[in-house]
């Protein structure tokens, strides 16, 4: 009697293998819903940061422009020196974070070129369709466009509307 009330106890606890199953194919199903939409929305966030970092790279470039007569040619320009110890000056002026002086943040990889009226701005997704799905534009107009592709943004393309 007394081994048959242990083996009935024993059989009562836990989950069966089925149960375990359905609550398996449950999560697997909640996580396909919503995997997708945090990868977009993570994508979002990561475009939006870009934006912002232009924002910074344009500011940077107008107080660099006030100390030194003319725009930056590089993000190392406007960057802090790579040296400990080293002076500001036009060819590091620390108006943005080493970061992006480096030209890489928030999944975007940024360049700044000279052109014959001021300087352009460039941001392009680390990888395509996983960091970002649009590319930027600005130059010294302050105006940032983008490209909704691959192909990098130019002064013809979209702006962005604000």
């Amino acid at each position: 009697m007394i081994s048959s009330l242990r083996r009935r106890r024993a059989s009562e606890r836990g989950f069966s293998l089925i149960e375990l199953l359905i609550v398996i194919a449950i999560i697997l199903i909640i996580l396909s819903i919503a995997l997708p939409q945090m990868s977009k929305s993570r994508m979002h966030a990561q475009e939006m940061a870009a934006i912002a970092q232009i924002g910074t790279i344009q500011k940077a470039q107008v107080q660099y422009y006030s100390q030194f007569g003319q725009y930056a040619t590089s993000l190392s320009q406007l960057g802090p020196p790579t040296s400990s110890g080293a002076a500001e000056g036009p060819q590091s002026a620390g108006l943005i974070p080493a970061s992006l002086a480096n030209g890489s943040s928030s999944g975007y990889n940024f360049t700044v070129a000279q052109t014959p009226t001021g300087y352009a701005v460039s941001a392009v997704p680390k990888a395509f369709n996983s960091t970002g799905r649009r590319t930027f534009f600005s130059d010294q107009t302050g105006i940032i466009r983008e490209n909704w592709g691959q192909d990098p943004a130019t002064p013809q393309s979209a702006e962005i509307a604000k």
